[in-house]
This record gives C-alpha cells, structure tokens and sequence, in this order.
C-alpha cells in the first residue's frame, strides 16, 4: 500500500506558512534577486532571512548561484508564480466575502437602531 499524498500536500503548505518565506517568493516571482536586495525590501534581520531562504531552498522551491560575493535566489519553476498568484485570487475572493458580511452586519445595526 502506497503512503497517501496528503501528508506531503500538507507539508508543503505548512512550508510556504510563514510571513518571510510569502514575502520572498512574491518578491522572486519579478526575476532572481540576491540576498541583500531581499533583505533591503523585507526589512528582517540577515540570519531570520538566512534561516528561511533555508528552508526554502531545501524544499526545492527556490534555487541559488553564487555569483562572486553574492548570492542570488530564484524560484525553481514558474509553477511558483502561479501558486503565488492563485493564493492572491483566493485570498482575495475570501476577502471580498468578509466584507459584503461586515456591510450586511453594519446596515442590520442600523436598521435595529
């Protein structure tokens, strides 16, 4: 018998949860960057970065070259744009639904009043 899939799904996800990780692969997904330019736009300290540009990069989900001094990171494929982008529309529609509850709330408090 074959180990299910979803605990891999699940470790995947459990991967990208993290604020800093998120914030590195929408910054990725405009083309490779090296370290210093992503520490520059994430404002964290250089070992939180360090720590998970690690992860990420043991996943397999970004790569890195050296190039001289520098390290530059890039996505693995172009399937993580559109991960990255599907989880924006996603996001977005569930968003979208909190605040057409929020305004039925708000006019159902001022209908009572």
């Amino acid at each position: 018998m074959s180990v299910p899939l979803y605990p891999a799904k699940a470790a995947f996800f459990r991967m990208l949860g993290h604020p800093v990780r998120m914030r590195v692969l929408k910054l990725l997904q405009d083309g490779p960057m090296p370290v210093r330019d992503l520490l520059a736009a994430i404002e964290v300290e250089p070992s939180g970065l360090s720590q998970q540009l690690a992860v990420l990069r043991c996943s397999g989900i970004v790569t890195s070259t050296r190039e001289g001094s520098t390290v530059v990171y890039e996505p693995a494929s172009g399937d993580v744009a559109d991960l990255m982008r599907a989880a924006r529309r996603i996001l977005t529609e569930m968003l979208a639904g909190r605040n057409e509850l929020l305004a039925e709330l708000r006019e159902a408090d001022v209908a009572a009043r």
